[in-house]
Formats: structure tokens, C-alpha cells, sequence
């Protein structure tokens, strides 16, 4: 049987065994650290190793950081890189900061990486809008509209206008802040108000910088993301008369509703002429009716002894004296 002593001096070779494959898997990275004076501890390597951090890679980070003069330890690149960020961008980002004197420490920093997290945007992006401004389009040309703003003075003339936006990032308000489509926004309604509140499109077309001004004016990046330094008009066009084009609208309206309205006239004078025609038809059927009574009223007053032979003589005689009389009056030649 083994003794004891032989048992301890192989679990001693095996514990000096694994302590040397530990030391030789790790050696490369812990020897680089140590030589570029950002020193890690084995026993850190070993443990990012077994939390499933590349170590590697953080080592790396940090000694460029060191190298910049920038004092970050690897737990605080640990957390970042478990948290779901990228430690690369985000030493790179300090760094690209400190030369250029933009005051970012490395928690800021770690949460604007998060932030851009998804948006196709990293950290290393907005150091570098912020050191050098980038120019927005206004409108963006994947909104459409023919990559102008339509807006219309007071006199009816549109006006169709494109601007462009020189912004930096703002470091400060980059987390919670609005993005690019919101400065796009709030710089076409800008434009628009300006546009809208001038007495002529001529006033616009003397002094462009007017919009620039009114719109820098109203603080558009107030919330955003971003600092506006500058609204520079690229172009403007004269549109179409929309003013008249409206009236003439609003006129061809009116004059069919006045159309409307004098045949609704009409059908009511012709409605009233039937109703008259019809009305005089009637008094016509009475006035024959009544003289349709005339004979009858004159043999009952034969029979009652009322009206005698000579009464009926004379009556025919004046009859007939009328009738040629209207026909003499109707066919005589009119006197001059």
C-alpha cells in the first residue's frame, strides 16, 4: 500500500501540475499586461476565464488605455463587457475625448455605448461628431417630397426650400436625448413657420438667412442629442401660386353652388306656372260651367212666364250685334 507521505507528494506534483498549465495557458497575456506596465493578476485571468470573459480582450483594452494615461481596471471593463457593451469602442471612445479635451469619464461613457446599443450607432461615432460636426439634410433624402419643404408665404406663392444642418453631438444630453429624424423635424417646421409668417415670397428670396436665424431662434435642439451650430439654406425655388389656385377652386365651388341654387329657382317658377295654368283651367271649366246654366235658367223662365218671345228676339238680336262686333274689332287693320 501507498503510505502517506507518497500520496501527498503526488497530490503536491498534481496541484504544482495544474497551477503550471494555469500559469502557461495565461503567461502570454499576463507577461503582455506586465510589460506595458497595466499589470493582471493570474488569479483575475483565471477568473474572468471561468465568468466566460475573453480576457484577452480585456487585457488589450486596458493596456491601451494605459497607454493613453487613462486609469481604468478591469473590473469596471468586466462589468461593461457582461452588461452587453462594447469595451473597445468605448476606451477608444475616451481616448478620441481626452486628446481632443472633451470632459467624458468612463461611466458616461459606458452608458451612451448602451444607448446606441441596437441603433447602429456606437460611442466611438458620437465622440467623433462631437469633435468633428456633421451635416445633416433637411429634408433627409429618404423622406421623399422631392428632397424639399413646401411651405407658402402670405401671398399665396410656395416657396420649396432645402437646408443643411451642421450639428455636433452633445456628450451631456446624448442619453434620453432626441435623435436626427427629431432636429429634421423641428428644422422643417422651422422653416415652415418662417416661410408661412412672411408678407411675400420676395421677402424670403431678398434674406434666406432669416429663416436661419428664426429657426436658431426657437432653439429646435433643446431635448436632442445633438448641438446645432449653424442652418445654412442650400436652395430655394419658387413654387406654384397656390393662393390663386385656391381661389379659383373656392370660385368654381361658388358657382356651383349658385347654379345649384338657380335651378332650384327654376324647378320652383316652373312648379308655380303649372300650378297657375292649372289653376286658370280650372276657373276656365267654371266659367263654362256657368255659362252652360244660361239656357237652362232661360227655359225655366219661359215655362214660369217670366221671359216672353220678344225678351228671347231682343236677347239673340244683341247677341248676335256683340259677336259681329268682336269680329270686326278683331280682324280691323291697327290705326296709326
Amino acid at each position: 500500500m501507498l503510505g502517506f507521505d507518497t500520496l501527498l507528494f503526488g497530490g503536491a506534483i498534481l496541484v504544482a501540475l495544474v497551477i503550471f498549465l494555469i500559469v502557461a495557458k495565461f503567461f502570454n497575456i499576463w507577461l503582455r499586461a506586465r510589460i506595458a506596465n497595466a499589470p493582471v493578476s493570474i488569479v483575475n485571468l483565471l477568473a474572468m476565464y471561468l465568468r466566460g470573459v475573453p480576457n484577452a480582450l480585456i487585457v488589450d483594452t486596458r493596456i491601451t488605455a494605459a497607454k493613453a494615461g487613462i486609469p481604468i481596471d478591469t473590473d469596471q471593463l468586466e462589468a461593461h463587457f457582461l452588461a452587453g457593451g462594447d469595451v473597445s469602442h468605448v476606451v477608444l471612445a475616451l481616448i478620441a475625448a481626452d486628446k481632443a479635451g472633451i470632459p467624458l469619464d468612463f461611466d458616461r461613457a459606458c452608458a451612451i455605448d448602451l444607448a446606441c446599443k441596437g441603433t447602429g450607432k456606437t460611442v466611438l461615432e458620437a465622440v467623433r461628431t462631437s469633435i468633428n460636426p456633421k451635416v445633416i439634410d433637411c429634408p433627409h433624402p429618404d423622406m421623399g417630397r422631392g428632397g424639399k419643404i413646401d411651405a407658402v408665404a402670405k401671398d399665396g406663392i410656395s416657396l420649396r426650400v432645402r437646408a443643411r444642418v451642421t450639428v455636433r453631438t452633445n456628450l451631456d444630453r446624448f442619453v434620453g436625448g432626441a435623435t436626427e429624424e427629431t432636429v429634421v423635424a423641428r428644422v422643417g417646421e422651422g422653416i415652415v413657420t418662417c416661410i408661412g409668417s412672411s408678407a411675400s415670397y420676395k421677402d424670403v428670396l431678398e434674406n434666406p438667412d432669416s429663416i436661419s436665424k428664426l429657426v436658431l431662434h426657437k432653439g429646435v435642439d433643446a431635448g436632442t442629442a445633438f448641438e446645432i451650430l449653424s442652418i445654412d439654406i442650400a436652395d430655394i425655388d419658387v413654387g406654384e401660386n397656390v393662393g390663386a389656385k385656391l381661389q379659383a377652386e373656392q370660385a368654381e365651388t361658388d358657382k356651383k353652388i349658385a347654379q345649384a341654387n338657380a335651378e332650384v329657382r327654376r324647378a320652383a317658377a316652373v312648379a308655380l306656372e303649372q300650378e297657375m295654368a292649372a289653376r286658370t283651367q280650372e276657373m276656365r271649366s267654371r266659367v263654362v260651367e256657368a255659362e252652360a246654366q244660361i239656357p237652362m235658367a232661360m227655359a225655366e223662365a219661359f215655362r214660369n212666364g217670366n221671359l216672353g218671345i220678344m225678351d228671347f228676339a231682343r236677347y239673340k238680336n244683341l247677341s248676335a250685334d256683340t259677336e259681329m262686333r268682336s269680329k270686326i274689332a278683331g280682324s280691323a287693320a291697327p290705326t296709326v
